[in-house]
């Protein structure tokens, strides 16, 4: 025990906070619309047919017996917590010293951005925990066994069912398996077990969509990420995609596109996710009519990723690292919501600061360069690791490579997608620095 008392001490700290983030605010932060959404799911156990598969959902549905979200809050708590110990766990298994693997776990640990999204009704805390205990599996021993292997595909699997974007991992580590020639028969296994969950899942969907597939939005999330350079005189689409041609609407990001009623998807008739394949149809003439544009476009919105200051992006949504006091009410008039609440906790209501709690959180100190810049040198760190061949850290750094711009390239940058980077970034980084050192 003496080994790990710097880490133990970590942790405790790490506890400390949440259980004052506990207090802080009398019920867990939903957002509209998507913590609703997700509410909804867990209620009647149908795959929701626009942006979010129902891998979050189920975990809702486990907890829905309890009829609280302030539990559910409680529980990813638990689970921000065991995500810091499970990098400490991996990084002590490869022969990290103690205070090395405790200093990559502390951002996971102790960022705000972090925490809050912990203390919400959203599903990157979940995505974190899967991912990172997919990683520690397979990266606990020299060689993975066979059932490690397909243990690890089911849990990618099941990040994948939370967030579309982290399906392709699957791939990832099925090549980086591949890589290793002895070890074909877990990159089988790992394929095999990731993909039968997503397979199972997409005929679940058909079922009530009557569409083999995870979401019926990567087509119009593809043509928002089009409109901030699309040019039809260059694309020449057909007549039937030229109604979905930039109008003149100019916004600050890509996801506005999406919402916006002025954008051209949003001017046609019915919902915009009917128009789903039409948009993914123009999305991929305009990307492969205009390469170096839509590359410019993904280059530039990651980078905002490693600023030294907080840059808003969309500008109506300010990113902090801080932990605000006020009241945030739901919005009225919106049945779904009566009907969520009636159904999985009838205390749902607006969250709000509680003191003197709030004080003493508001006063917690963390800057964002410990955020965006130090990231930036973490995948520098790792990148240095992989390009020198250190087989371990190719893994958790093509990981956080993934992670950071896939979402960029299929929509938008947003700030609280870079965060299940960030994990595997570190591991990544500190495998890189201690086998270079040695």
């Amino acid at each position: 025990m003496r080994a790990h008392g710097l880490f133990g001490c970590v942790l405790v700290l790490a506890a400390t906070l949440r259980v004052l983030v506990m207090l802080g605010y009398d019920t867990a932060r939903l957002y509209w619309y998507d913590s609703f959404t997700y509410l909804d799911t867990a209620v009647h156990m149908r795959p929701q047919g626009a942006f979010h598969p129902a891998g979050y959902s189920w975990f809702l549905w486990a907890l829905r017996p309890f009829h609280s979200v302030e539990l559910v809050a409680g529980v990813q708590h638990a689970m921000g917590l065991a995500t810091g110990l499970m990098i400490y766990l991996l990084l002590r298994r490869r022969s990290l010293p103690g205070w090395g693997a405790a200093l990559a776990a502390a951002p996971v640990l102790f960022d705000p951005a972090f925490v809050r999204l912990e203390h919400a009704v959203l599903s990157d805390s979940q995505v974190v925990f899967l991912l990172m205990a997919a990683l520690l599996l397979l990266m606990r021993r020299d060689e993975p066994s066979t059932r490690a292997a397909a243990l690890a595909g089911v849990l990618l699997a099941l990040a994948g069912l939370t967030r579309t974007a982290t399906v392709p991992l699957i791939g990832l580590a099925a090549l980086y398996l591949l890589s290793r020639r002895r070890w074909w028969r877990q990159a089988l296994a790992l394929a095999v077990a990731g993909t039968l969950p997503l397979l199972a899942y997409a005929g679940w969907y058909a079922q009530h969509h009557g569409r083999f597939a995870l979401s019926g939005s990567d087509g119009v999330a593809l043509w928002a990420r089009t409109m901030t350079f699309a040019d039809c005189s260059i694309i020449k689409p057909p007549p039937e995609e030229a109604a979905l041609c930039p109008n003149g609407t100019v916004l600050d990001a890509a996801s506005e596109y999406v919402w916006d009623p002025r954008a051209s998807l949003n001017r046609l008739p019915g919902d915009r996710f009917a128009h789903n394949d039409l948009a993914r149809s123009f999305a991929l003439k305009a990307i492969a009519a205009q390469p170096l544009d839509y590359l410019g476009e993904v280059v530039r919105d990651t980078s905002l990723a490693f600023t030294w200051e907080p840059v808003a992006h969309p500008k109506r949504m300010a990113p902090s690292t801080t932990f605000p006091r006020g009241a945030w009410p739901l919005p009225s008039g919106h049945a779904l919501i009566d009907q969520v609440r009636n159904a999985y906790d009838p205390d749902i209501r607006g969250m709000r600061s509680v003191e003197p709690f709030a004080s003493v959180l508001a006063a917690y100190p963390y800057p964002w360069f410990l955020h965006g810049t130090l990231f930036g040198a973490l995948l520098l760190a790792g990148g240095v690791g992989a390009v020198a061949r250190r087989r371990p850290v190719l893994l958790p750094w093509s990981f956080a490579m993934f992670l950071l711009v896939a979402p960029v390239a299929a929509l938008d940058f947003d700030h609280r997608y870079v965060l299940p980077a960030i994990p595997v970034a570190c591991v990544a980084a500190a495998l890189s620095v201690h086998r270079l050192r040695r």
